[in-house]
């Protein structure tokens, strides 16, 4: 099934990019516990993160090794572009265990298959889903090795996206546009908060008439009234009220690549503060995306935004975006490349990011953003929607 997303040539290019980044950092192997990176090295695709699971690379080997539940054995044969040799797997009795059993006790007995029990293991310290035992349990177990922090290896082989994946997230950047608009056409005075999200995860899975949609890394985010100063809040059985700002963040997913997209609504007429500061944003955002180019930095293009909104007296201490593409939940943020104050790291051809410069304030809220990517002339923002205040 990966080979009919990404040919195997693709996942030979990421194992090489990687095994490469092993070798600089003198590590024997590393050990893959985000999903989004398991994806991405051996294509695996499942909903089993919620159980220990893990991606081994080491530099000798042209295959990595996947290893999970026995139950989803299944689903790296399905998903994944690997050998049967190299899909491992440890018994149900791992699982929540009441007795001294931990599925990180099997990951070390395939490094010690591997002769790397007693090499430099790089671990992924701070992934969503490697545990503070997971790592006692590898230390138990392996007490010669030296593991080292590799949380953020594979995600920086991540940000220079391939052709087909940007080909993915552009299909996903169409699902976002019919999913806004869906939440935007739903919301009025009177309809209940719940009846947009319905409406926004509807296109979300629908997709368009070429293709269908996937369930993306974040749930729609859609703070309302009082609450849009606060950007992470979801919906409520509230009905929507004359007076209303309401902003909508969400992403098309299509094979786990996401194109996120925010924009605010308004019920009824707007206040002229909203407007003016919709109208601010706006500039920001077009002043930011002229700034992006290959061999600037993400401070540079963070500096353009700042250096406009502060013309009108508005200022905001939060990055304003940051390097995206594949992911699980949950996040479909890369966690490397911020566009931030201090953020030196330099633009590349087929970098990804999501520039959300949203500006919250006790009172109101208000987003509008738009996932771009680098190319050699400049930023091409992948969905196709005014920017601008909405009103119902």
């Amino acid at each position: 099934m990966s080979q009919d997303i990404f040919d195997e040539r693709e996942y030979e290019r990421r194992i090489e990019r990687t095994t490469q980044r092993l070798r600089e950092e003198e590590l024997d192997a590393v050990v893959v516990a985000d999903p989004a990176n398991m994806n991405y090295l051996a294509g695996y695709d499942g909903w089993s993160f919620y159980v220990h699971q893990a991606v081994v690379v080491t530099p000798e080997r042209d295959e990595p090794v996947w290893v999970g539940r026995e139950m989803d054995a299944n689903g790296a044969r399905a998903t994944t572009w690997l050998s049967e040799e190299s899909i491992r797997s440890y018994s149900d009795d791992h699982v929540h265990s009441p007795y001294d059993l931990h599925p990180m006790d099997y990951v070390a007995g395939v490094l010690e298959d591997l002769d790397v029990e007693d090499g430099r293991i790089g671990l992924e310290m701070d992934a969503s889903y490697f545990t503070a035992k997971s790592y006692t349990r590898l230390r138990k177990n392996l007490p010669e090795a030296d593991f080292e922090d590799a949380t953020l290896l594979v995600n920086w082989v991540r940000v220079k996206k391939s052709e087909r994946e940007l080909e993915y997230m552009r299909q996903a950047a169409r699902i976002s546009e019919n999913a806004m608009q869906a939440g935007l056409e739903t919301i009025e005075e009177g309809v209940p908060e719940y009846e947009a999200a319905r409406a926004i995860y509807d296109a979300l899975i629908g997709g368009t008439e070429d293709f269908g949609g996937d369930y993306p890394s974040i749930v729609p985010l859609m703070p309302s009234g009082d609450h849009t100063g606060t950007p992470h809040l979801t919906w409520t059985d509230r009905p929507f009220r004359d007076g209303d700002p309401v902003i909508i963040e969400l992403s098309g997913c299509r094979h786990r690549y996401h194109s996120p997209l925010a924009r605010t609504t308004f019920v009824g007429d707007p206040p002229a503060e909203l407007e003016e500061t919709a109208d601010i944003v706006v500039e920001g955002i077009e002043a930011a995306l002229d700034a992006v180019e290959p061999g600037v930095t993400c401070e540079a293009v963070e500096k353009a935004w700042r250096d406009t909104i502060a013309q009108y007296g508005l200022e905001k201490e939060d990055r304003i975006g940051y390097s995206m593409g594949l992911g699980y939940p949950p996040d479909w943020g890369e966690h490397t490349a911020s566009i931030r104050p201090g953020d030196e790291t330099v633009l590349e051809e087929n970098m990804t990011f999501h520039m959300i410069p949203g500006i919250w304030t006790d009172e109101i809220g208000m987003e509008i953003s738009e996932t771009f990517h680098v190319t050699e002339s400049g930023a091409e923002t992948l969905a196709d929607l005014p920017r601008k205040l909405f009103t119902t």
